[in-house]
């Protein structure tokens, strides 16, 4: 009898950085799986891969899957939930693709092998590409992705680009990075948000007396966007006008006509869904920062030059007597408004600031804010305001015998941080999600979570105890259905969240109040 001969597995595991750097010098094309060890590699996707290796049988094609947590490279996916996979040609990463996404999987690969394939002269060669991460989790330091500090070298231009609510809707996401990088744009920042209506009117407030500003409002808080800062790998390119240039005409139809190629030719519908938003100058892609990142950095001459937040307080009856001129001269004066509340002042606050009675508070965001602001808002002494600087704020707005001044500015970066958390402190909640949503929900209930602002600063996957179960519902002690609900919960295994938000408590089903 003939003994079959054992098949080769599909994929080699590599678990250790010394297997990583075997793998980088493998010739031809590596498709690398990433995984957590806590869950291990997708078995579907493993499956499909199969399929591939099978129908392609091409000697060029490997698959390996790598363990995040032991390799130095993969340090930007520990901790992820989200299915990654890298591809590697001679040792240069030439793409990612997050998402289990079989057909698009399977286009990636076809398309990099058959480039694998080309000679030099058939075709260019592989450009290795920088390495990025579609989900804004916390980092090892714990630090959510819009909190990083990042920068941009002096001298690189850059844009903010918007992937828009009908692409993400449609599952074009990926594609569409995948066409960033492949026309030599490099990601150096992004974020997953979902805009409210307030924060689509701000953003677009350029645009307010234009007859479909309703629309547009309504469209882009309707759903999640993905908000990248993109640079590119040539450095004389200027990011910004290439970045226009490859989205195409906002008219879709003309974008058809004119530029078949572009991003919107191939993905929007009409002119308002046109799939993705580019910086229209540098005035705005300096605003547009602000506005999502508030704390990049770009160098200057070898120095940073950084996208700060400062407090302003202005009293109620000054901000509702002269709201929309104040609103006017932030904006003008390149702010943007990112956190705003009216708030009566506890003894603490009062102590800190040396004024009394409510106020409207509000977070503003830009380059220098602290110095700018102070500059517009002019000097604490109303007659020094009056007489040095007749047109700052506090001399225009002087109440007539009211010796404090009406409006306030942080004095430093350092007062300024301390301030706002004052104002809008930081709490943490807990989220639980449930065994019996874990397998079929568990990626779709994540992705709302961040794409609702908030931070998952901790996480861990575990089966509840019965001690733990019951103090989680200890409020429900005396109801007949406690037991039940107890044991519900030690039924299987549970995703224990920790999440961090800007007054989170009151945004989120939840631990009642904060940790």
């Amino acid at each position: 009898m003939a003994v079959k001969k054992k098949e080769a597995p599909l994929q080699v595991s590599i678990i250790n950085q010394k297997q990583w750097e075997k793998m980088l010098a493998t010739k031809g094309l590596t498709v690398v799986d990433v995984y957590q060890k806590w869950c291990g590699p997708c078995k579907a996707i493993v499956r499909h891969l199969r399929k591939v290796k099978n129908e392609l049988g091409d000697v060029l094609l490997h698959f390996a899957t790598a363990e995040a947590d032991s390799i130095e490279d993969l340090k930007m996916y520990r901790g992820k939930c989200i299915p990654t996979f890298l591809f590697y040609a001679d040792g240069m990463l030439v793409g990612v693709l997050q998402g289990a996404n079989p057909p698009l999987l399977q286009k990636m690969i076809v398309k990099q092998l058959a480039k694998e394939k080309q000679s030099p002269k058939e075709g260019e060669q592989d450009k290795p590409i920088k390495p990025f991460c579609l989900t804004d989790d916390e980092d090892k330091d714990g630090k959510s992705g819009n909190e990083k500090v990042m920068t941009v070298p002096t001298g690189k231009s850059y844009t903010v680009a918007i992937i828009k609510p009908d692409a993400v809707s449609h599952r074009k996401t990926n594609e569409i990075i995948m066409k960033i990088q492949e026309s030599g744009f490099e990601i150096l920042a992004h974020k997953k948000h979902t805009l409210t209506e307030a924060e689509a009117r701000k953003f677009y407030q350029h645009k307010a007396e234009e007859p479909c500003f309703q629309d547009l409002v309504q469209f882009m808080s309707s759903g999640h966007c993905h908000v990248l800062v993109l640079s590119h790998t040539d450095g004389s390119v200027d990011a910004l006008s290439a970045w226009l240039e490859f989205m195409g005409p906002t008219d879709v139809n003309e974008a058809r006509r004119v530029k078949p190629e572009s991003l919107r030719a191939h993905y929007g519908t009409d002119t308002l869904h046109n799939a993705v938003h580019g910086s229209e100058d540098s005035n705005r892609a300096s605003r547009e920062l602000a506005f999502f990142f508030p704390n990049f950095r770009v160098e200057q001459d070898g120095e940073e030059e950084r996208v700060e937040r400062t407090l302003a307080l202005i009293r109620p009856g000054l901000a509702r007597e002269n709201r929309e001129e104040i609103l006017a001269q932030i904006h003008k004066s390149g702010f943007t408004v990112s956190l705003q509340r009216e708030v009566t002042l506890t003894e603490e606050q009062v102590r800190l600031l040396m004024t009394s009675g409510p106020v409207s508070a509000m977070v503003l965001t830009g380059k220098e804010a602290v110095h700018h602001w102070k500059n517009i808002i002019g000097p604490s002494d109303l007659d020094k305001a009056k007489a040095e600087n007749p047109e700052c704020l506090r001399a225009r707005f002087a109440v007539e015998n009211e010796p404090i001044n009406q409006i306030h500015g942080s004095e430093n970066q350092e007062a300024a941080e301390r301030e706002i958390s004052l104002f809008f402190p930081k709490q943490n909640t807990l989220a639980v999600i449930k065994h019996d949503a874990m397998e079929q929900h568990r990626e779709i209930i994540l992705e709302e979570i961040r794409g609702r602002g908030f931070c998952v600063t901790q996480q861990k996957e575990m089966v509840p105890s019965r001690e733990l179960a019951e103090e989680l519902y200890k409020e429900h002690k005396e109801k007949p259905f406690f037991n039940q609900l107890v044991d519900s919960m030690c039924q299987g295994p549970c995703l224990m969240l920790v999440l961090n938000k800007e007054n989170c408590c009151g945004g989120v089903e939840g631990h009642d109040g904060p940790l």
